[in-house]
C-alpha cells in the first residue's frame, strides 16, 4: 500500500498496490503493522456500509465527540465521491481547516478520518456505495456535526447537493465553545 499524509494531522490517503495477472489482481487494504508504524488504529471493531441511489446526495458533517476517539477508514466499493474532512480538533495547527479527496470504486482509494474531525461527503454517480471502518462502536449519545455550507469553514463542493437529510442540512452556525 501507498500512504500519503495530507495536510490535516492524521489524515492519509491510502492507495492499493495490485499485483496483476492474467485474473485480474490482488492487493491489501489494511495491515496493522504498517498502520501501527503510522499511528493509526491497528484494528476496527465496527463496519458499517452507506449506499446512495441519486447523485447529488450530501451525507455530513458527522463526528463524534469527545471522549470517543473514533478513527474512520473510508472506502468507495461503487461510484464516486466527494469526501472532505473537517478539523474541529482546537489545539490542532489545522484547527477549522478542510481537505477533500475523490474516493471511487475505480481508484480504490482510502481515506483515514483522524478522530476529532468531521466527515462528510457527496456522491458523484447515481448508485454509490461506501464502506465505512470504525475504530471504536458508534455511541448515538456523542452523536454531532456541523453545517455543510457554514461559512464558518467555506467547504467547496464539487457539485450542488441535490439529496440531504433534514438533520444535515439544519446544523446551527458553529460556535468555537461548543467543540
Amino acid at each position: 500500500m501507498r500512504y500519503r499524509q495530507l495536510e490535516i494531522a492524521g489524515a492519509w490517503l491510502i492507495e492499493i498496490e495490485p499485483k496483476s495477472d492474467d485474473r485480474g489482481f490482488f492487493a491489501r487494504t489494511v495491515c496493522s503493522q504498517e498502520f501501527k508504524q503510522r499511528g493509526l488504529p491497528e484494528r476496527f471493531v465496527q463496519s458499517s456500509v452507506s449506499y446512495n441511489t441519486k447523485l447529488g446526495t450530501l451525507r455530513g458533517m458527522h463526528l463524534q465527540k469527545a471522549p470517543s476517539k473514533e478513527v474512520k477508514l473510508i472506502r468507495c466499493t461503487a461510484g464516486e465521491i466527494y469526501d472532505v474532512v473537517l478539523d474541529l480538533r482546537k489545539d490542532s495547527p489545522t484547527f477549522l481547516k478542510w481537505l477533500g479527496v475523490n474516493l471511487s470504486a475505480k481508484n480504490r482509494s482510502a481515506l483515514i478520518v483522524p478522530f476529532g474531525c468531521a466527515h462528510g461527503f457527496i456522491t458523484l454517480q447515481d448508485d454509490t456505495e461506501l464502506l465505512y471502518m470504525m475504530s471504536e462502536e458508534q455511541a448515538p449519545e456523542l452523536a454531532t456535526g456541523v453545517r455543510w455550507n457554514d461559512t464558518a469553514f467555506g467547504i467547496t463542493w464539487p457539485i450542488a447537493p441535490q439529496v440531504i437529510s433534514e438533520r444535515d442540512a439544519s446544523y446551527p452556525d458553529f460556535i468555537r465553545e461548543s467543540f
